[in-house]
């Protein structure tokens, strides 16, 4: 079983930065896809960046909400065995409770929640204006 642990929420003024870690106590493959999801109140669980390994093309995209696109970048540091979202220029709108996932099961989009296996617990980012 993996255990996905998120940090670096914290709460910021609009312009402001953070940056997310995910840190993971199972070896995380570097064949692994990586994602990052976010869930507002009263809002569905939406995908905002993901690493989508395809093992046998050898590549490795990242993918972007477009809510987002510009302003966070997705990481990794396998040899760390953690995940990041760095997260710039952040709007009201950004503020969410922040998941990490890993491993798809196949089948669906990197931003469908059910296609991922493991989960961490979340990190609050609360952005004021």
């Amino acid at each position: 079983q993996a255990q996905l642990v998120e940090s670096g929420g914290n709460s910021v003024q609009a312009g402001g930065s953070l940056r997310l870690s995910c840190a993971s106590s199972r070896y995380t493959n570097a064949r692994d896809s990586m994602a990052w999801f976010r869930q507002a109140p009263g809002k569905e669980r939406e995908g905002v960046a993901a690493i989508v390994v395809n093992a046998y093309l050898g590549t490795a995209p990242t993918y972007y909400a477009d809510s987002v696109k510009g302003r966070f970048t997705i990481s990794r540091d396998n040899a760390k065995n953690t995940l990041y979202l760095q997260m710039n220029s952040l709007k009201p709108e950004d503020t969410a409770m922040y998941y990490c996932a890993a491993v798809r099961k196949g089948g669906g989009t990197w931003y469908d929640s059910a296609d991922y296996t493991y989960w961490g617990q979340g990190t609050q980012v609360t952005v004021s204006s």
